[in-house]
């Protein structure tokens, strides 16, 4: 296996296109692995993420009639887009999500989505063997099971994926806290999805515009 390191295995807004897999009602009713609230709080914060570096975000749900429509939350982020719904479990053999990708002209596939070991699992898989660097975020996913989710893991580092968190990510694409263009809309989302991180930079900039008292 390859193996990824050095400066140019980062992630680059500029390269990255990311796919957002099932994020629905049916799975998240199963959804063991994570604690569910902080996995819509975290797919919400990386699709603001991703929205406030320009990456292309592909929102894909499976035969929503049944399984429920797309978690509103993450609609809001992008109004107006289409959600490509499939049939096929593997997003990666409907012919319609891998152009809407392949149209970007990225290599950098990012994926996260619902269930760890079977919706973002297979398409991860397929995708790295057709030749795609293929990172996937898992505190955006989650699985029916702990066991589920770290065995897909596992499976998917096997297979050649990058695994990372969502924050990690953000981090990875700011770089530099001089991209002014990028800086503040990033730390506007870490102070809405990112919990104590969040409240602990309100907390700076309290006590940085707090006045020092004067001495007598």
């Amino acid at each position: 296996m390859t193996l990824r390191n050095g400066l140019s295995s980062l992630l680059r807004p500029e390269d990255s296109v990311l796919v957002l897999i099932d994020h629905q009602p049916y799975q998240l009713a199963n959804l063991n692995s994570h604690e569910p609230q902080m996995v819509v709080n975290n797919t919400v914060g990386l699709a603001k993420v991703a929205k406030a570096f320009g990456v292309p975000t592909i929102l894909t749900t499976v035969v929503a009639g049944r399984g429920g429509n797309l978690f509103p939350q993450i609609a809001d982020v992008f109004p107006g887009q289409e959600i490509i719904d499939r049939t096929f479990i593997n997003t990666w053999q409907d012919q319609k999500v891998v152009d809407v990708v392949k149209a970007t002209g990225r290599k950098q596939l990012i994926m996260a989505g619902l269930w760890t070991e079977v919706c973002v699992a297979m398409p991860a898989i397929q995708a790295l063997g057709e030749g795609w660097e293929v990172t996937v975020i898992t505190d955006a996913s989650g699985g029916v099971s702990v066991e589920a989710h770290q065995v897909a893991i596992q499976r998917m580092i096997a297979a050649g994926a990058n695994m990372m968190t969502w924050l990690a990510l953000a981090a990875e694409w700011q770089r530099d806290w001089a991209r002014a263009e990028t800086a503040g809309k990033v730390t506007d989302v870490i102070i809405q999805h990112a919990g104590g991180s969040g409240i602990a930079y309100l907390w700076e900039q309290q006590l940085l515009n707090t006045p020092v008292p004067k001495t007598v």
